[in-house]
């Protein structure tokens, strides 16, 4: 199966644009947002986000360049999403990622709220001069997802009685939500009828949701290593993901343990052996496949192109790390 590179090759040119031009967008300003934007835009990412926008708009029109809405348009994803990213690091109190010192472990906490809450306006300030407001209405709501999705997964935490569907809905808000608005917004972008627009949302939506399980099966399944934070971290914080709470169903015990947030010895590292002698892991697996074949039904019709292959072949890239 292609690495991650080969896979986006169709639009690597369009990718390295991208970088050089977001150090501009946001480091202009000030030197130290200029730091934290190098920092950031430069921490070998694997900026799939916005290479989904990228490969979209170019598979809608093979023929034609990719015109510079949907460049700014992909630049405002990855602005949205290293924003969230700016903030989640400081409410988990991660010191590192993708290996590299986050911003608020270098700059201190107040840049670093202060330098997210920079790209987010940012980011709706370039989005206002889309002049488009059906895209506005897209991606100001994914601002606002992406906060409920941290408001709800703070709410919940220790939750046993968390449902399959609330973390699901959990997961579309933290990650499937800016995928399949600006999917959607490149249809908008395009021109494209509304039931076109709607299957590029729902092929965002069903990526991101496959995206999000397997990251979660990883946490226990990965080494230190390779998820750059201990394995079972989730769990450990209380954040009930789709490994647990199939093993819940399955597993009474693990419950009292989740509930009395493993307060005794002993206590973390059984219920990850219940876990793993469960079905949640299997079941885990089924539910990240069923999303990545859902994605990929979303993108019947349009014509072949490399850019519309790499878009396939991403819904078999999300799952092949689980398999």
């Amino acid at each position: 199966m292609a690495s991650v590179t080969s896979l986006l090759a169709p639009v690597e040119v369009d990718l390295n644009l991208l970088t050089q031009n977001l150090k501009q967008l946001v480091g202009a300003r000030h030197p130290i947002l200029y730091a934290a934007a190098e920092h950031l835009f430069g921490a070998g990412g694997k900026r799939i986000r916005p290479a989904i926008v990228l490969l979209l708009a170019r598979a809608v029109n093979p023929a034609a360049e990719i015109l510079p809405q949907h460049r700014r348009l992909a630049e405002i994803t990855e602005m949205i999403h290293t924003a969230s990213l700016v903030h989640d690091d400081v409410v988990d109190e991660s010191a590192v990622r993708r290996g590299v010192p986050t911003v608020h472990s270098s700059f201190g906490n107040r840049i670093a709220v202060l330098a997210g809450d920079f790209l987010f306006a940012q980011s709706s300030w370039y989005l206002a001069n889309l002049d488009n407001l059906t895209v506005v209405k897209l991606l100001s709501q994914v601002i606002m997802d992406l906060a409920e999705g941290e408001i709800q997964q703070g709410l919940n935490r220790f939750d046993v009685d968390l449902s399959i569907e609330s973390y699901l809905e959990k997961s579309y808000y933290k990650t499937a939500s800016l995928i399949a608005n600006s999917a959607q917004s490149v249809g908008v972008l395009s021109g494209l009828p509304k039931a076109q627009t709607e299957s590029f949302y729902g092929y965002g939506r069903h990526l991101g949701l496959a995206f999000q399980v397997v990251d979660d099966i990883l946490d226990f399944t990965g080494s230190t290593e390779v998820l750059g934070k201990p394995a079972g971290s989730d769990l450990k914080s209380g954040n009930l993901t789709a490994p647990v709470l199939y093993a819940l169903e399955e597993k009474p015990y693990l419950s009292q343990l989740i509930e009395r947030e493993f307060a005794e010895t002993g206590d973390f590292e059984q219920a990850i052996d219940l876990i793993h002698g469960s079905a949640g892991i299997k079941r885990s697996r089924e539910l990240a496949l069923y999303h990545a074949q859902a994605a990929k039904a979303c993108l019947q019709g349009l014509p072949a192109s490399d850019a519309y292959q790499a878009l396939l072949d991403m819904t078999h890239y999300v799952t092949r790390r689980i398999h």
